[in-house]
């Protein structure tokens, strides 16, 4: 298919100003100060302006180098060589605190080179970030940790993160062209379920235009679902550069329209389905605020901790 030479006009972004460049600026000169790492920088999100104008970003922890090669990605492939910074959990709770943010999402590079593949680690910063922050809403969206259930079962258990967010990222038959051999549609589906059964609030992305079908789309949708997933985020597929995956076709808005009419009647409590929609995009942060707030009680949440749930700025 002969893709047009300009990007329709559904996937512009607008460049911010007034109050949003402000926002903006404000945002990226305090993660600056605070030595924080962005997934919206290093991943090049296209969201990045409108997140960021509204208060609203997505640190990545565990370094900026990633042990897999997905063809999808743009941030750095490398061998960390084991090593970690075991100031990382406070700093970043330091950093963190005083911000005035109610949600904030904590990724991390894939850490195939570490032994628990950093659910330690990740746990570790969790508590960090809760000790200083109490009323701070963390979605850590993480790794497959190799497929190894004791490593989901250490970041639930030992830092109880409000929301546990990992990615399939394509239709099972893309799997193997797409994400790193080491990756899978089924050892991401078992780390979904996992969470699940470990009593946490789960979340996925898809991502199409990379030669999908809508009947394929529809299948890995219904089996997400019957892994009791929560919340679904379908966004486009844009390529970082010409040396990853070839982009097939933009997908026009009335599909994704028709993708998160699909996923609600399947049931999934949160759909958000548009071509500028990411992982971390604020439409399902918002959702699942509001999920926290009413699935809580007066004096505990799910994990037995005391319940504070302060209201999400209107962004």
């Amino acid at each position: 298919m002969n893709l047009p030479a300009r990007k329709p006009d559904w996937l512009r972004v607008r460049l911010p100003a007034g109050e949003q460049q402000a926002q903006f600026n404000q945002l990226r000169d305090e993660m600056r100060k605070r030595d924080l790492h962005t997934v919206c920088e290093e991943a090049r999100c296209p969201n990045i302006f409108e997140c960021w104008g509204q208060g609203t970003a997505t640190i990545m922890i565990l370094g900026e180098t990633c042990t897999r090669g997905c063809r999808f990605c743009a941030v750095n492939t490398g061998d960390p060589g084991g090593l970690t910074d075991p100031r990382e959990p406070e700093n970043t709770a330091r950093a963190l605190e005083g911000m005035g943010l109610a949600y904030v999402v904590m990724t991390m590079v894939d850490r195939d080179d570490l032994l628990d593949g950093g659910a330690a680690h990740v746990a570790k910063t969790v508590r960090r970030i809760k000790e200083r922050s109490p009323d701070l809403l963390v979605e850590t969206l993480v790794g497959d940790f190799q497929g190894v259930r004791r490593d989901v079962d250490t970041l639930i258990r030992d830092g109880r993160p409000d929301v546990f967010a990992h990615n399939v990222e394509v239709v099972p038959r893309l799997q193997r062209t797409i994400r790193d051999v080491r990756c899978s549609w089924e050892q991401s589906v078992g780390v979904l379920r996992w969470a699940k059964e470990a009593g946490a609030i789960t979340k996925t992305s898809l991502m199409v235009g990379l030669g999908e079908t809508q009947e394929e789309m529809l299948s890995a949708m219904q089996a997400l679902r019957e892994a009791d997933v929560d919340v679904l985020t379908i966004g486009q597929y844009l390529r970082p550069t010409p040396k990853h995956a070839e982009l097939v076709r933009y997908v026009e808005p009335d599909e994704f329209d028709a993708y998160a009419e699909a996923g609600r009647a399947m049931g999934f409590r949160f759909v958000a389905s548009g071509p500028l929609v990411r992982s971390s995009y604020r439409a399902a942060e918002a959702f699942l605020h509001g999920v926290l707030k009413t699935e809580g009680t007066a004096s505990a949440d799910r994990y037995g901790r005391k319940a504070r749930l302060p209201l999400l700025r209107d962004t």
